[in-house]
């Protein structure tokens, strides 16, 4: 069963950073928000493994910490 990967694992961190801050640059709060649903739903899609997508939910919140 695949584990949820904890580990830095970016081939390029900052360049994702950079990404991601400019995607959420001169947006609304709501628009944030829209675009960060999306992007989990697609991550998670991609990800596909219910058991690892719990495991994520759960450090998330603080409970796999």
């Amino acid at each position: 069963m695949p584990k949820l990967e904890l580990n830095p694992n970016f081939t390029d961190p900052d360049a994702f950073y950079a990404a991601l801050t400019a995607l959420h640059r001169d947006r609304s709060e709501a628009e944030s928000e829209r675009i960060n649903a999306r992007l989990i739903l697609l991550l998670a899609n991609h990800i596909g493994e219910q058991a690892v997508l719990e495991e994520a939910i759960s450090h998330a919140v603080g409970d796999g910490d």
